[in-house]
């Protein structure tokens, strides 16, 4: 879950109402995910968006995504979705620094590299464990069967050890030594398990090197996207 800040005076998410977290039904409700936003900065929010279980799947956001998932990005008419894709778009058509998305061909392909094998690593494990721990036990009312947690976590622990062997063995970010948005896309995922109380770096000093150098990358961002998390955890923390 993060934010990160484009210049885009020009970027504009459709409003829908607010609806209640399925994450979040006691505490106050979270903006919404799709502003109208009339500021210089515009804010990418890479969050579980405060969405009804339905709302994805109303008339006005089908038409705009038929798939009914999110995120999805209106900008000029022109409607993307992928969290990966509306990255690189804004990336690649505002004034952001090159060092989000390189213009150098090996640079950029790097970027590339890593964000192709998100998908079915990175993203795949920790946001099964999240799902486990957190959000089928807060739908359903009942815990996970231990079985399938553990092999998620231990699928998870995989992915960790070549997060470190791979793309941080020497080097200070995933694809080089400036943050990217490979490192976006990454600290949302392995952030997700402390939402029950699970660090999931606290035994790899390599990534919790990594994770202090995107938090003070992205300074107050990085506290703010992940608000939702904290309070997930304090609550997780609090029961034991």
């Amino acid at each position: 879950m993060l934010i990160t800040r484009f210049p885009a005076e020009t970027v504009k998410y459709t409003e829908f109402p607010e609806k209640q977290n399925v994450l979040d039904r006691e505490e106050p409700k979270e903006p919404p995910m799709y502003e109208n936003l009339s500021q210089v900065m515009c804010q990418l929010y890479l969050t579980l968006p405060t969405l009804d279980v339905a709302q994805h799947k109303t008339p006005e956001f089908t038409k705009m995504n038929p798939m009914q998932k999110v995120p999805v990005m209106q900008h000029n008419g022109f409607v993307l979705t992928e969290s990966d894709a509306i990255l690189k778009y804004l990336a690649t058509n505002f004034n952001v620094p090159e060092h989000w998305y390189p213009r150098h061909p090996e640079r950029r392909a790097k970027v590339d590299e890593y964000t192709a094998w998100h998908h079915m690593n990175t993203r795949l494990h920790a946001s099964r464990v999240f799902i486990y721990e957190v959000l089928m036990p807060r739908m359903t009312g009942q815990p996970t069967e231990p079985a399938k947690l553990e092999k998620a976590l231990k699928e998870l622990e995989k992915t960790l050890e070549k997060l470190e062997s791979m793309f941080l063995r020497r080097q200070a970010f995933l694809c080089g030594d400036d943050i990217t948005l490979a490192d976006l896309l990454a600290i949302c995922e392995v952030m997700q398990p402390l939402g029950a109380g699970r660090d999931v770096l606290k035994d790899r000093p390599r990534l919790q090197c990594w994770r202090s150098r995107v938090q003070s990358a992205l300074k107050c961002s990085f506290d703010e996207a992940h608000n939702v998390l904290y309070r997930l955890r304090d609550k997780a923390t609090a029961k034991l």
